[in-house]
C-alpha cells in the first residue's frame, strides 16, 4: 500500500500543477469592443508627422515657387495647380474644382508723399486698403487732420473736414495679451471705416498699420464701402513709424498729403476653391477642414495662410500614410477670395446647403503656423463637453486651451447650419508682426512649430472621426 501511494501520489500532483498552470479561457461577450489606446494613436500620429512630415517644404514650393496668389491673378491659378498635385502626391484621389465669382481689384502704382507748411515733400511708403477706389492715377492733394478718437469726430462741426484727408493713428492695445482680440476691436472701429469718414466730406482716409510691429511696413486691409455710400474714397494705410512721426507732424504745423492711386476694380471673374476628400468607410458623413488659398498681391503670404494650407494637406497625408480607415468622409477645402471679400466661404456654404450634406464637424486654421496651444470651440455645450473629456491626450503635445469659443476662419458661414465649428488656437505674439505685409515670408515659419500644428490638427480630426 505505500509503495502504490508513493507511484500515485506523484501523478496527482503532478496533474494538479498542470492543471494550475494551464491558462483558462474566458467566455468572449458577443457586441463588446475593445477600447481603443488614444495614447498610443495620438502618438503613431505625431511620429509621422514628426519624423515624416512634407508640410515645410511644400510651404517652400507655395511661397518661393508659386509666391504671390491673390485673387484674379495668374499667380492664383498657379496656385491651384500645386495644390491639385499636392493632394495627389499624398494619396487623395478624389480632388475637384468648385467654381467662385470674385472680384477683379488691381492695385497699380500708388504713391503717398506729405509736406509740412515749411518743408519739402517727402515719400512716405504705403498700401492701399483691398478694394479701395484711387484717385484715377492723377495726384489728390489736400490737408491732414487727425483723429484719434469718435468723442474728436463728433466734436467736429458740419464742413470742418470736408475736402480733407483724415488720419487715424490709431494703435492695436497692447494692454490685451490675445493680439487677435487687439485686432479685431481695432479693425471694427468706425475710425478706420471708408464709408462713415466719406459721409463727413473728407476726401481720403489714412490709417495707422493694424500690427504689433514697431516697423514702417505698411500692412494691407480690406476696405467695406456701404451700398448707399454715394462717394467712394480712397483708403490707405502707412507704417507704424510713418504714423507716429506725422502725428508728431501735426501737432505742430499743418501738413499736405499729395496721393496718387491708380487702384480700380474692373468686375468679376471666376477663381475655384480647391476640394479634396477621403471618403468614409461608415457613411457619407463629412468632416472639414479648410484654410485660404489666396494671398495678398505684393506677399508670399507664409503664415497667412500658406501654412494652414499645407497642415490641411498633411492632414491627409497622415492618414493615407498610417492607413487609418476613416469612418466619416475627411474634406479639406481651399478657399479662394479669402483676402478681399471672402466669396470662396460663402460658396462653400451655400454648396453644403444645397445639398443637404450632413457635416458633423468644421475645423478652421488661419492664425499662422505658430506653437499650437489649443482649439477654440463654437459649438454647444454637449459638444464641447465631449472635447473637453479628451484633454488628457493633448496635454503631452502642449494643446490645453480649450476655453476658447469664436470660430472666425472662412469655416464662419457654416455656423448657420447649426455645424460645430473648431478653430486651431496657437501663439499669436508674432503673427501681426507680419501679417498682411511684404515680411510674411517662408524664413518666419519654423518646420517644428508648423508641423507640431499638423501633428494637432490631425490628433483632432482622428478623434472626432472616432467618436461622433
Amino acid at each position: 500500500m505505500k509503495k502504490i501511494f508513493i507511484i500515485i501520489l506523484p501523478l496527482f500532483l503532478s496533474g494538479f500543477l498542470f492543471s494550475q498552470k494551464k491558462p483558462q479561457k474566458k467566455p468572449v461577450k458577443k457586441g463588446i469592443v475593445t477600447k481603443m489606446n488614444y495614447h498610443d494613436e495620438f502618438k503613431k500620429i505625431s511620429d509621422e508627422i514628426m519624423t515624416n512630415g512634407t508640410a515645410y517644404e511644400n510651404l517652400g514650393e507655395l511661397t518661393k515657387g508659386v509666391g504671390s496668389r491673390f485673387s484674379a491673378t495668374p499667380g492664383y491659378m498657379k496656385a491651384v495647380e500645386w495644390a491639385e498635385k499636392k493632394f495627389k502626391d499624398a494619396g487623395v484621389e478624389m480632388i475637384w474644382r468648385q467654381e467662385v465669382k470674385v472680384p477683379v481689384w488691381i492695385r497699380g502704382k500708388e504713391s503717398l508723399q506729405i509736406k509740412a507748411s515749411n518743408g519739402d515733400w517727402k515719400n512716405i511708403k504705403m498700401l492701399s486698403f483691398g478694394n479701395s477706389e484711387g484717385t484715377g492715377g492723377k495726384d489728390l492733394t489736400a490737408e491732414i487732420v487727425l483723429i484719434n478718437t469718435t468723442s474728436e469726430l463728433n466734436a467736429l462741426s458740419i464742413g470742418q473736414l470736408k475736402d480733407k484727408i483724415v488720419f487715424v493713428n490709431l494703435p492695436m492695445d497692447p494692454k490685451i495679451i490675445n493680439t487677435s482680440d487687439s485686432y479685431l476691436i481695432t479693425a471694427k472701429s468706425k475710425l478706420i471705416s471708408a464709408s462713415v469718414i466719406a459721409k463727413t466730406g473728407a476726401k481720403a482716409l489714412i490709417i495707422r498699420s493694424l500690427t504689433t510691429a514697431t516697423d514702417d511696413t505698411p500692412h494691407a486691409k480690406m476696405v467695406y464701402y456701404e451700398p448707399e455710400d454715394k462717394v467712394k474714397i480712397p483708403a490707405l494705410s502707412i507704417g507704424v513709424r510713418s504714423a507716429d512721426e506725422l502725428e508728431k507732424l501735426l501737432k505742430k504745423q499743418k501738413v499736405t498729403a499729395k496721393l496718387n492711386m491708380s487702384a480700380e476694380s474692373k468686375g468679376d471673374t471666376t477663381n475655384p476653391n480647391i476640394i479634396a476628400e477621403i471618403q468614409g468607410k461608415k457613411d457619407s458623413k463629412v468632416i472639414v477642414l479648410g484654410a485660404q488659398l489666396d494671398s495678398w498681391d505684393f506677399a508670399e503670404g507664409a503664415h497667412d495662410d500658406g501654412t494652414g494650407v499645407v497642415q490641411c494637406i498633411e492632414v491627409l497625408r497622415t492618414l493615407k500614410a498610417l492607413g487609418i480607415e476613416n469612418n466619416h468622409t475627411i474634406r479639406v477645402v481651399l478657399y479662394a477670395n479669402s483676402e478681399n471679400g471672402g466669396q470662396g466661404r460663402d460658396m462653400y456654404a451655400a454648396y453644403v446647403k444645397k445639398r443637404d450634406e450632413k457635416h458633423i464637424f468644421a475645423l478652421g486654421t488661419d492664425a499662422g503656423g505658430y506653437s499650437p496651444r489649443g482649439f477654440s470651440l463654437d459649438m454647444s455645450p454637449q459638444r464641447r463637453r465631449l472635447i473637453f473629456d479628451w484633454k488628457s491626450y493633448f496635454l503631452p503635445y502642449g494643446i490645453y486651451d480649450f476655453d476658447q469659443t469664436d470660430a472666425i476662419q472662412d469655416i464662419s458661414p457654416l455656423k448657420k447650419l447649426d455645424i460645430p465649428l473648431a478653430e486651431m488656437v496657437v501663439d499669436t505674439q508674432r503673427y501681426f508682426d507680419y501679417h498682411h505685409s511684404v515680411e510674411d515670408t517662408y524664413d518666419k515659419v519654423s518646420k517644428r512649430e508648423l508641423l507640431l500644428g499638423a501633428v494637432a490638427m490631425t490628433q483632432m480630426i482622428f478623434m472626432i472621426d472616432k467618436n461622433w
